[in-house]
């Protein structure tokens, strides 16, 4: 992996970083839990993802650009400025949910207030709506950048290819994102698509692709800085695959031992984004396991507070069901 000075980042920034990659796995567990123990209905989780998914969402201005998610893409989303609180409210379906006031199922993440855009269970629907997002910029004359995301099952969807084909004949300013970890639910990449890598299929549509592992936080920081700086410059759209783990089942209503074998699901172990950023860490002088060991009760403390606080809030009121859902 790329030494973490590479990436231009201060030192604090750098232990920022690991603090948000921290924050999204203890969450995600803690919404598989209340998933288990009946208390929310359905997670879909982005374990194995935290360490792109930081290093992705550093690389943008979170004031005025725009974030199309998709669904396993919590870890991002905190960056771009959602608590936990948020997205546990998400979960229990609470009326203050920002994502949707309690009326969408739980991991669909949008807010207004940080131009998070809320996406359909129809998997992929979030790329023609973000290159249209980046049109907005281009007819305005404004330099905001879209990203969307999505996995490289979803990305064999045909409005993928009509939503990359229209952003790369416009130059629009919108970074496409596959999160490729190798599974569509139970099916291997062999079954999902021929094409060697995933990015390539940018060159078919007149922009740039490059495929970068997820599990080094420099490399990654570093290609969406550049992609980023080049959409606001007009230069134009890039799909960036990134090559990461899947370390949980597809969802709460999966289970993946069904079709993985226990040899490979020991190997993801090995290879889990999070242990071999702490091991970076360590290795690079910017913390030790002391300092680790700190930063984890301290997130497990948020997690546990913003738990007690989100199921505390109001849920919907029956009568209300109609409202939240269509424009006035």
């Amino acid at each position: 992996m790329k030494a973490l000075k590479k990436s231009g980042l201060s030192k604090e920034e750098i232990i920022q970083a690991y603090r948000e990659v921290l924050r999204g796995r203890r969450l995600d567990e803690r919404l598989w839990q209340l998933t288990r123990i009946g208390k929310t209905s359905f997670n879909i989780s982005g374990q194995g993802a935290e360490v792109a998914q930081v290093a992705m969402a550093m690389a943008f201005d979170h004031q005025k650009d725009y974030f199309l998610p998709y669904y396993r893409d919590m870890t991002a989303c905190l960056v771009w400025g959602m608590t936990p609180k948020d997205i546990i409210m998400g979960s229990f379906g609470k009326e203050d949910d920002p994502s949707s006031h309690g009326r969408q199922m739980p991991n669909h993440y949008g807010s207004k207030e940080h131009n998070i855009v809320s996406f359909a269970s129809t998997v992929s629907t979030q790329m023609p709506l973000a290159t249209g997002v980046a049109y907005g910029a281009q007819l305005a004359n404004e330099d905001f950048v879209a990203l969307t995301t999505t996995g490289e099952g979803s990305a064999n969807q045909g409005e993928v290819q009509e939503a990359m084909n229209f952003a790369g004949v416009k130059k629009l300013p919108v970074i496409f994102v596959v999160e490729n970890n190798e599974y569509a639910i139970s099916v291997g990449i062999e079954e999902q698509y021929a094409n060697e890598k995933m990015s390539d299929r940018a060159h078919g549509y007149g922009f740039k692709g490059v495929t970068v592992d997820g599990n080094d936080f420099t490399e990654v920081y570093l290609t969406f800085k550049k992609a980023v700086k080049d959409a606001r410059d007009k230069k134009g759209p890039m799909l960036i695959e990134l090559m990461v783990s899947r370390l949980t089942s597809h969802s709460a209503d999966d289970d993946q031992s069904v079709y993985r074998s226990k040899e490979e699901l020991e190997k993801l172990k090995e290879t889990d984004a999070l242990l071999l950023f702490e091991k970076q860490l360590i290795d690079e002088g910017y913390l030790t396991k002391e300092e680790i060991a700190k930063i984890d009760e301290e997130v497990k403390e948020e997690v546990n507070k913003a738990t007690d606080e989100a199921e505390a809030m109001p849920d919907p009121k029956p009568e209300s069901m109609m409202e939240q859902v269509y424009a006035e």
